[in-house]
């Protein structure tokens, strides 16, 4: 548990359905929060009791609920952190088969998989590995972006 910081305003834009307001204002907290909370289950990770609160005045979003693994948490952290009206994410989820946590990186311009993981493995083609533990965040390898923060697994 705790807080975890992404760069507001580089993530991406949040898709899911939504009353909208009917003014051109920005979304209403609550609408935030609905869109997050949408936007987990639409990536289909499992987490019971999912619960999500997003406070505007300081772009927090708050999670809570049961996963059975470190990787279901980290995900879903990540699924939220990197939609652009999160600046950071007071993680209050509980794991049901704790292990050790992955690190997070944020992508730099002209980064792409391969470089990232010859930086933490030593090795180019270890790439697939950090892909893997990024979907389904992640459609293509090839679809990372500056500000953008991944999971690195062990």
């Amino acid at each position: 548990m705790g807080f975890f910081d992404f760069i507001k305003g580089v993530g991406k834009k949040n898709e899911a359905p939504v009353e909208q307001p009917t003014t051109a204002a920005e979304p209403t907290a609550q609408q935030i929060a609905n869109q997050l909370l949408a936007h987990i289950q639409s990536l289909g990770l499992p987490v019971a009791g999912l619960s999500v609160n997003y406070n505007s005045s300081t772009d927090l979003a708050t999670i809570q609920g049961q996963v059975k693994s470190q990787a279901d948490k980290e995900k879903i952290i990540l699924a939220v952190g990197n939609i652009d009206h999160v600046a950071q994410v007071d993680d209050q989820m509980t794991v049901e088969e704790p292990a050790p946590e992955s690190k997070f990186y944020t992508v730099k311009s002209g980064d792409n998989l391969s470089k990232v993981a010859k930086e933490f493995y030593g090795d180019a083609n270890q790439y697939p590995k950090i892909f893997e533990a990024n979907k389904p965040m992640l459609k293509s390898a090839d679809a990372i972006y500056p500000g953008q923060v991944l999971r690195i697994p062990a």
